[in-house]
């Protein structure tokens, strides 16, 4: 008979999986062991196995949930807005969800690729139904960008440069808010697109001539 789980089975997980992922952001997934995050967790390490058969499965963990968290951030933004509007509020819910989850952006960023093929391409696959919300609100922004799939990508993937690695300078009290941030990159995005899309078509007229 499988042994019934605590009342505060799921408050214990998620402290574990909190404090793994600052350690492992802070000295790296190879260098730090079970032993370790038993440590800084404040249980024994037979506990810990409890919750976690191996290190792979709380890294895996870790990043599971945070991409899920940014795939119902983004899913919770309403789809009836003005698309402009709407592709405003898709960035800055990812910005709001990146609020106080640092340590696991930066493992999703740096050591995802350590993980058993299998479990990597799992989260692959939820990265992609993320940049998929991201690129379609793009395109209705943008419908010369959205039928050009070679220009459409490449503007996808700048808006998640501009986004994923804010959280090396951005700092909550410093002269720009996270909405202050949300709508520069929003106008960057657009406007820079547009241009993108103007001279591509200019010089598609000038092969053509």
């Amino acid at each position: 008979m499988a042994r019934p789980r605590s009342a505060d089975h799921d408050i214990k997980r998620r402290a574990i999986l909190n404090r793994s992922a600052a350690l492992f952001a802070q000295n790296g997934y190879d260098r730090t062991a079970m032993a370790e995050v038993a440590a800084a967790c404040g249980v024994s390490k037979a506990l810990l196995y409890h919750y976690y058969a191996g290190k792979d499965a709380l890294l895996f963990d870790i990043l599971r949930e945070h991409l899920q968290e940014l795939i119902d951030a983004a899913a919770a933004v309403e789809r009836s807005l003005p698309p402009r509007a709407r592709l405003r509020a898709l960035v800055g819910a990812l910005l709001e969800a990146y609020r106080d989850a640092d340590h696991q952006h930066k493992i999703q960023i740096n050591e995802m690729s350590k993980l058993p093929p299998e479990r990597h391409r799992m989260l692959v696959g939820i990265e992609r139904e993320l940049v998929a919300i991201y690129a379609e609100a793009i395109a209705q922004v943008l419908p010369a960008i959205g039928r050009d799939k070679s220009l459409l990508k490449p503007v996808t993937m700048s808006l998640f440069g501009m986004l994923n690695w804010h959280y090396m300078w951005f700092r909550e009290k410093g002269a720009i808010s996270r909405d202050d941030y949300a709508d520069m990159v929003t106008t960057l995005l657009i406007e820079g697109a547009q241009a993108l899309s103007s001279e591509a078509r200019a010089g598609a007229k000038r092969r053509s001539a």
